[in-house]
């Protein structure tokens, strides 16, 4: 592979919005490296730290340029943190991605965190600030205009679709009647009646992003006005024709020709919720439910591929539910997979334990994440090595 481990696991820490700066919250949230702390509101006794692939420092020391881009300036953080910007989110995450999808490998790259925690803004982006998609369309495209040539053609395609409490739904084409459904085949686990749309330059492929987007099932709550009510999937499909320039063959070319497709699947996940700090009722109750069952599910797919990877002679059960198993192409060892957790860090999001200990949900199942790929150790004050674990929480 492209990398040097299958699996990356990076957090995101935004800045305050205007609830938060209203509430007078404060920050409990540090970063240094690749190290994020999260602290006790009511002193430094108890305070967890975890190590990750990548801590992104995204809540304070940056300035807006002329086209409203946030980027590293102006004043410096109050915290001594370094800002990352959307570039350099996608320059780590993003740009390994690609590089494995050219040579044929399947990726996955998931955006988890508490509803309004900034998860659709690193993926999609507002504005000038383009997140990790638009921002690795546009490389595809640019790769593509560099690369091509009678005996090496691309083809892509792009289908986009959400799960919605226990269906999935094509958010390119929302008015068919007939239900998806996940088939194995002998290429793999694939979406049965989901539309693919082919596209051959990145306006096309925005064209086809705004429909799905569109489509997409929203809803306000009292942490988030726009709230995402299911799990939106993006999956775009490459494909490489390569010709060996031979006669014979039935490439553009000539030749023998080589088939090459891989799938570049992203998933933004629906916020976690807490029912007391969302207000949620009626349908909007049970939706929140719903999502937090669902993300559940996925933690445990996560925390069984953990300890698969920690024990390699041990038999492990993967809980994969049906929709679950749509990704099931881009999660081995074999595709390369990121998740992006998106951390809600002021004071009133913190729920306590005794003795006062800080909970951070998304932290947690960020950090059980990163035993897939390798196990993470962190150095406790003592000098002693330990494991990170959930259950430590």
């Amino acid at each position: 592979m492209a990398t040097s481990e299958s699996v990356k696991v990076a957090v995101r820490v935004r800045p305050f919005n205007q609830r938060e700066k209203d509430a007078n919250s404060k920050c409990i949230v540090r970063m240094k490296g690749p190290v994020t702390t999260l602290l006790s509101p009511d002193g430094p006794r108890g305070k967890k730290e975890f190590q990750f692939d990548h801590s992104y420092w995204s809540h304070d020391g940056f300035e807006a340029d002329d086209e409203g881009y946030n980027r590293a300036g102006g004043p410096s953080s109050q915290y001594g943190a370094q800002y990352a910007s959307q570039q350099s989110v996608y320059e780590d995450l993003g740009v390994g991605m690609l590089d494995n999808a050219w040579q044929g490998f399947n990726c996955a790259m998931f955006a988890y965190g508490q509803t309004g925690s900034g998860k659709s803004y690193s993926f999609v982006g507002y504005g000038a600030n383009r997140g990790i998609l638009p921002l690795a369309c546009t490389e595809i495209f640019s790769r593509i205009s560099s690369a091509q040539s009678d005996s090496h053609v691309f083809r892509v395609s792009c289908a986009m679709m959400e799960i919605y409490g226990r269906e999935l739904r094509d958010l390119l084409s929302p008015k068919t009647k007939s239900e998806l459904k996940i088939r194995n085949g002998k290429s793999g686990t694939y979406v049965q009646g989901l539309k693919k749309t082919a596209v051959s330059s990145y306006a096309e492929i925005e064209k086809v992003q705004e429909v799905g987007t569109s489509n997409r099932t929203v809803g306000a709550t009292l942490m988030n006005a726009t709230s995402s009510r299911a799990h939106t999937i993006v999956s775009i499909s490459l494909t490489q024709l390569i010709s060996d320039g031979g006669r014979g063959g039935g490439g553009a070319g000539g030749g023998h020709v080589k088939e090459m497709t891989s799938d570049i699947v992203l998933v933004d996940l629906a916020g976690s919720e807490r029912a007391e700090s969302t207000g949620a009722t009626g349908a909007r109750l049970k939706e929140g439910i719903e999502i937090n069952v669902s993300l559940s599910a996925l933690g445990n797919v996560i925390s069984a591929l953990a300890e698969k990877a920690n024990s390699p002679t041990k038999k492990v059960f993967v809980p994969c539910t049906p929709s679950e198993k749509e990704l099931d192409p881009s999660i081995p060892k074999s595709a390369y997979s990121a998740l992006l957790c998106s951390v809600h860090q002021p004071r009133l999001q913190l729920t306590r334990s005794r003795p006062p200990t800080p909970r951070n949900r998304p932290l947690a199942r960020a950090h059980r994440a990163a035993p897939v790929g390798a196990g993470r150790q962190l150095e406790d004050r003592d000098g002693r090595r330990r494991l990170a674990r959930l259950d430590q929480l």
